[in-house]
């Protein structure tokens, strides 16, 4: 039996570490751009999409003025920040049912047009192994989170 105090939970901390290792973006703009931290913050926050600050990112990498080794480092971030964000997006966009016999589902809040049909409100089961998904994902982007703080350091870009 999924608590629904348990899935919250996870569903908050991946929110946070999310967020948090999203933020760090406003360091690589800085330095891919050649700009100030306040410059790159006004970029950041006028992107308001993750897919528009992620774009963003790999587009500055791979301009022929990015060193190979910046660009392979930045390159690295956005794909594997990118991989976590369809989980993300499942947890964040759906709706959680928990029922009486304590059973746990999720139904997403998407259309998918098939053919010529329509299909909406997919709902799949939110058992033990969803919930390992979950916290499987977290560690992944706290890793990254941590990899983006050591090239940050090593590039003295931020205090």
């Amino acid at each position: 039996m999924i608590a629904i105090n348990e899935t919250l939970l996870l569903v908050g901390r991946m929110n946070y570490v999310w967020t948090n290792t999203e933020s760090l973006f406003i360091y690589l703009i800085a330095q891919l751009m050649g700009t100030t931290k306040e410059a790159a913050i006004l970029v950041f926050l006028t992107l308001n999409t993750t897919r528009a600050r992620l774009d963003l990112i790999q587009r500055l990498a791979k301009l022929r003025t990015t060193s190979p080794a910046d660009r392979e480092a930045v390159l690295g971030f956005a794909d594997r920040l990118g991989k976590e964000s369809g989980l993300r997006n499942k947890f964040n966009h759906c709706i959680y049912s928990f029922d009486e016999k304590g059973e746990a589902s999720t139904q997403l809040m998407r259309v998918a047009d098939v053919g010529e049909d329509l299909r909406y409100g997919k709902v799949e089961l939110l058992d033990r192994n969803e919930l390992d998904r979950l916290n499987a994902a977290i560690d992944r982007i706290v890793s990254v989170n941590r990899d983006i703080w050591d090239y940050i350091r090593n590039h003295k870009i931020a205090p």
